[in-house]
């Protein structure tokens, strides 16, 4: 492992001269692409150069408490190693972190879809709590975010919503929300006062590139409609609103955000290369299933991984047994806690599987 980390920074050092050089200064591409390159290896550099520095450090400490004549200076020294090895232990820990793979889709926009499950009118109310929770925390995220799709139900809710989230390392911070949300609440139509328990579905797929996904012409078939919503002259007259059905897998997208046809067909596209490549990317996982299981949540549609308990004020992600009596605050979008609660437990998994192997 040492070997790997000195070939890294041999390579850090290689691509700095290289920087350096007028030739490639001249050349804004290939300088880009080495900027690029150095930048991918600058933390883990670091962080190794930091470890080679504790380990001189602890060397000439370890002489010191050793050979020195002076009492005093050997108790220092030994108090000093004591310290140093506490350093020694955090620069490790970092290293393996550094050492576990990127998921290279996490820097990806995300296509964020809920849908009502059961519970009927309380599920679509539910929906649309979600909606606002995810934009609230994408607000503190500075995530931009589009609606592009949304159908609405007789009280103010969602049946169903699709939201475009832009932004660095947006797929990171939502792919785990993937699954089924559970609610338990007292519906505004309850006069008695009982309980309900409904459902939403979330599935969260990262934007794809076009080459990652084939898509034949003559597998679509393209309808275009009249735009839903509050009203207005350009809902009313325009048919700018565009379905797409991917006829070999049924699978249909739609984009009614924009007033122009051409950006909603591209809008719609992009939904249905993310659901396409989603759908092989589940493939795979089933068909691995000891390493599905071992995943932080499967990204299953099915799943059931957290639920929303009101009259306790308290949220339990059932993955890995994370529960939170502050349910309010995440609800008008202090969802960071949970985030990091998740990731970190995914990099966990990682690295024990890394030890593992």
């Amino acid at each position: 492992m040492y070997e790997r980390f000195e070939a890294l920074v041999a390579r850090y050092d290689e691509l700095s001269d290289a920087l350096a050089t007028s030739e490639v200064a001249c050349d804004p591409e290939r300088s880009l692409k080495l900027m690029r390159e150095r930048a991918a290896l600058e933390d883990t550099v670091e962080a190794f150069r930091t470890y080679r520095s504790v380990l001189r450090q602890a060397e000439d400490t370890t002489t010191l408490a050793r050979d020195d004549a002076d009492p005093d200076v050997r108790a220092m020294a030994r108090e000093e190693l004591a310290d140093l090895q506490l350093q020694r232990e955090a620069a490790e820990n970092r290293l393996r972190e550094l050492m576990i793979p990127k998921d290279p889709r996490d820097d990806a926009n995300v296509v964020l879809e809920i849908r009502a499950g059961t519970g009927g009118e309380e599920a679509a109310l539910f929906a649309a709590d979600l909606l606002r929770m995810y934009l609230r925390y994408s607000e503190r995220r500075r995530f931009v975010c589009e609606v592009m799709s949304e159908s609405e139900a007789s009280q103010g809710g969602l049946k169903e919503v699709v939201v475009l989230i832009q932004g660095q390392g947006a797929y990171s911070v939502f792919k785990h929300e993937s699954g089924t949300h559970r609610v338990q609440r007292i519906p505004v139509t309850e006069s008695q006062g009982r309980i309900h328990t409904s459902a939403c579905t979330v599935a969260v797929l990262p934007e794809v590139e076009e080459t990652q996904v084939d898509i034949r012409t003559e597998d679509l078939r393209i309808d275009t409609y009249r735009a839903g919503g509050a009203g207005g002259q350009h809902v009313n007259r325009t048919d700018s609103a565009v379905r797409i059905v991917h006829i070999p897998t049924g699978v249909v997208v739609q984009c009614q955000d924009e007033r122009s046809q051409h950006k909603n067909k591209a809008k719609a596209m992009m939904q249905l290369r993310a659901k396409l490549f989603d759908a092989q990317q589940q493939a795979a996982a089933s068909a691995n299933a000891s390493a599905r299981k071992d995943q932080v949540g499967s990204g299953d549609r099915s799943e059931r991984i957290r639920t929303y308990n009101f009259p306790q004020n308290r949220l339990t992600d059932h993955r890995i047994g994370l529960t939170i009596h502050s349910l309010d605050m995440v609800m008008e979008g202090d969802l960071g806690g949970v985030v990091e609660a998740l990731n970190t437990a995914e990099r966990a998994q990682k690295l024990a599987d890394m030890q593992d192997a």
